[in-house]
Parts: C-alpha cells; sequence; structure tokens
C-alpha cells in the first residue's frame, strides 16, 4: 500500500490543498494524519482526497467535537494513540507527541507522529519504523513537508512540499474548473 502521512497543518489552508494535491497524484491507498489541524475550517479541503484518512488529534484542536463530526465523511478520528489496522494487515500507531507511545501494549508494526515540525524517520530496537513526517504547515520552519510510506518494503520518503505549486479554490475544484496563477 502507498500511505501518505501529514501533521501540524495548523489551519494552513493553501498547504492543506497541496497535501491533498500531492496524495491524489502519488495515488495514496489511505492518509495517517498525526494531529494539529486545529480549526474545523480547515476540513472541507481535506473532503477532496480520494482515500480515507485515519488520524488523531493534536494539542492544539480548538473544537474537537466539529472536528470529529466533520472528519466522518473524510475517515476516522481517534484520541492518541490511535491505532488502525490498514487493509493489508499493516499495524500502525498514531500520536501527536512521541512520548503518548509510552506504556502502550497493543502491538504496531509503524508509528506515526508529529508535534516537533521536523521531519525524522527511526527504527527502534524491535525493528518497528517510527515516522514524523515534519510540519505541512511550513509555520515554523518554512520548509513543509509530508511523507510517502510504501507498506510492502516499509521505505518511507519524506516529500517537500511544492508552495509554488498554482492552486484551485475549494469552489473551482468542487466544479472541476482550473486557474493558473
Amino acid at each position: 500500500m502507498r500511505v501518505g502521512i501529514f501533521s501540524d497543518t495548523h489551519d494552513h489552508l493553501d498547504n492543506i490543498r497541496r497535501v491533498v494535491a500531492l496524495f491524489n497524484a502519488h495515488e495514496c491507498d489511505c492518509v495517517l494524519f498525526s494531529g494539529d489541524l486545529v480549526s474545523t475550517f480547515a476540513i472541507p479541503p481535506l473532503r477532496e482526497l480520494k482515500c480515507r484518512l485515519y488520524g488523531c488529534f493534536g494539542d492544539n484542536e480548538g473544537n474537537r467535537p466539529g472536528i470529529l463530526a466533520g472528519m466522518r465523511i473524510i475517515g476516522e478520528m481517534r484520541e492518541a494513540p490511535a491505532h488502525y489496522t490498514l487493509a493489508d494487515g499493516t499495524r500502525v500507531m498514531i500520536a501527536h507527541m512521541k512520548r503518548q507511545f509510552a506504556g502502550n501494549t497493543e502491538p504496531f508494526d509503524i508509528a506515526v507522529f508529529g508535534h516537533t515540525h521536523k521531519p525524522h524517520v527511526s527504527r527502534d530496537e524491535q525493528g518497528r519504523l517510527f515516522i514524523n513526517p515534519g510540519e505541512a504547515s511550513g509555520w515554523t520552519y518554512g520548509a513543509p513537508t509530508v511523507a510517502i510510506l510504501e507498506t510492502a518494503t516499509q521505505d518511507v520518503e519524506i516529500v517537500p512540499l511544492d508552495t509554488t505549486q498554482p492552486l484551485l479554490s475549494w469552489d473551482q475544484t468542487r466544479r472541476g474548473e482550473h486557474r493558473s496563477e
């Protein structure tokens, strides 16, 4: 499976649209989100994903009931650590902060987290993969990134988000129109 991974959007609507376009272009089978969407108005661009989203809340979510309700059309949001089994049997655990994995007893193959806004990929002593895709917003370090994971090989690529990419407005996307900038 090809899995898109992102975190820490912090209401950056243009970059959320770029994330969605990138994951759709890569034909991701599903998307994992590790928190800090922040506001409910950041949800509509995510409705353009062509696959299901699995995620957890971060520490900056403003309206959790509203985000939870809005996300139901797109996928699932849970409190961290959130455990999911993907269609190919890969067991993932998603948290916003790495420390939220402490005390976990449920088995997993891949752990996804954010919060630091810095991309990082590593393995623990048991060979499990840990992925921080960095920040999708770019607010903190000015270099927004996401990750693409191939579950069969466990290859991970940290992908810079192209902020020069022309954007489509949500209404234009819904109507199938394109505008050039």
